[in-house]
């Protein structure tokens, strides 16, 4: 993969460590956002030649960027196998094509949404504060258990409108079928809703199963994740639901007259984008499309099952590492990997691998809380307060063997010396994690 490691910008830039030394970073943070391939930097400078008001303008440059614009959701609908009956919006995130979706779904607050507790906030909290949520579970070892999404579609009969999970885990890398759960959802007459923040920087992802039950409703992503951090992202929805539908982000673009007492809004997408669009987002996520789609997601795939085996086994060999999910089976997990050390606040190893080695890793519980509760063995507590959580790595296209040989020998260093362990619990403030054991190894 050198070849690609070419592809991304600023992996030979320098930071400094506690020491004063100045080396490369070693990025093991994909899951929370990618750094840019050069090609995506190249293009957004390039359009920005070319940049005028999108669908507001007469010059050349508005129609040259009206046109690219325009022309992108072709674009996203091709990357994800979506048919005519498909419409593509254009958001600045995951997070903000998730609320706007549910402002426009959801009718009345006795409208009831199946979510799953291994969601990411994204996709808990905006169906929470519009809605009646149910929740289906995850078994001991993380996986979200489709029977009980059956159980409960069987349990409410009918009423349940909206099934709304996760493509791929940020917590846990385990990636859903979601296809076998929009054939569930469609059985009982509800429309599914898929994060995939997660995935499309992964794995191949259509809007199209085996068979027309199989098909996804909406689908939702993040450019941020997939190498273009320009705030990028997309809904992509059925047409004719969307029409139907009104998002609660009203002002200029969406309408086709406003009188005195009355507005007239346009169709969708038009509805959906109030206000200047982010361009360069779009741009930047378009090119980043086609780049994933020229490296291959089986290559990618591959790629990241072989850092994924590599680090299990490192990790293994350590008997204070407490290893969480399945890290037997792993066919089923993108390239990301949680743990906790004992003795060690997650803080604690986090701040250790940035200031002893450049290595950024995240912390804490990744914006997951009830999930990481589930898999660590922390109590629902009331008041309600975070738990303490995990550390996270997660792993890009350009990651490579020697990126994880040094988090081995860094993990292998905090844990081996005393000295060190004594200093690092000095540092921080945060009381030693005393978590209940998973998978030692």
């Amino acid at each position: 993969m050198d070849c690609i490691r070419d592809m991304i910008v600023g992996l030979d830039t320098p930071v400094k460590l506690q020491n004063g030394t100045m080396i490369p970073a070693i990025n093991l943070d994909n899951a929370a956002t990618t750094p840019a391939f050069k090609k995506v930097v190249k293009e957004i400078d390039k359009q920005l030649l070319y940049y005028g008001s999108i669908g507001r303008g007469k010059g050349q440059k508005s129609a040259h960027s009206t046109k690219v614009y325009a022309a992108g959701r072709d674009i996203v609908k091709a990357f994800v196998n979506a048919s005519e009956a498909y419409t593509v919006i254009y958001t600045n995130s995951t997070t903000d094509g998730m609320n706007k979706l549910a402002s426009a779904l959801i009718q009345s607050d006795q409208d009831i949404v199946l979510s799953t507790r291994m969601e990411h906030h994204a996709n808990d909290l905006p169906w929470r504060e519009r809605a009646q949520v149910v929740y289906a579970e995850v078994d001991a070892q993380g996986r979200l258990i489709i029977e009980d999404i059956e159980r409960l579609l069987e349990v409410y009969q009918g009423a349940i409108k909206y099934v709304t999970v996760t493509a791929a885990s940020n917590v846990t890398g385990y990636v859903n079928d979601v296809h076998a759960i929009a054939k569930l959802a469609h059985a009982y007459g509800a429309k599914i809703i898929v994060d995939g923040a997660q995935i499309v920087a992964h794995r191949a992802f259509s809007m199209q199963g085996d068979t027309p039950e199989e098909n996804i409703d909406f689908f939702v992503f993040s450019a941020h994740k997939m190498y273009s951090p320009f705030g990028g992202g997309a809904i992509i929805g059925l047409t004719d639901v969307l029409n139907t539908h009104l998002p609660q982000f009203y002002g200029g673009g969406m309408v086709q007259a406003v009188c005195d007492d009355d507005v007239i809004y346009l169709p969708a997408p038009d509805n959906y984008e109030a206000g200047s669009p982010n361009y360069p987002g779009v741009v930047g996520m378009l090119e980043a499309m086609d780049i994933l789609k020229n490296i291959g997601f089986q290559l990618i795939e591959a790629h990241e099952q072989r850092l994924l085996a590599r680090t299990l086994a490192g990790l293994k060999q350590f008997p204070d590492v407490i290893l969480y999910g399945d890290t037997k089976n792993i066919s089923d997990r993108v390239g990301l990997i949680t743990f906790n050390i004992e003795g060690f606040n997650p803080e604690t190893v986090a701040d250790f691998l940035a200031s002893h080695y450049a290595i950024a890793v995240r912390q804490a519980a990744f914006c997951a809380h009830p999930y990481v509760r589930r898999l660590t063995g922390e109590t629902n507590t009331s008041p309600c307060k975070a738990p303490t959580g995990m550390v996270r790595i997660s792993f890009g296209i350009y990651n490579d063997e020697a990126d994880v040989d040094c988090f081995l020998k860094a993990i292998e260093t905090l844990i081996s010396n005393t000295c060190l362990r004594k200093q690092m619990e000095h540092r921080m403030s945060a009381p030693l994690w005393l978590g209940m054991p998973h998978d030692r190894g």
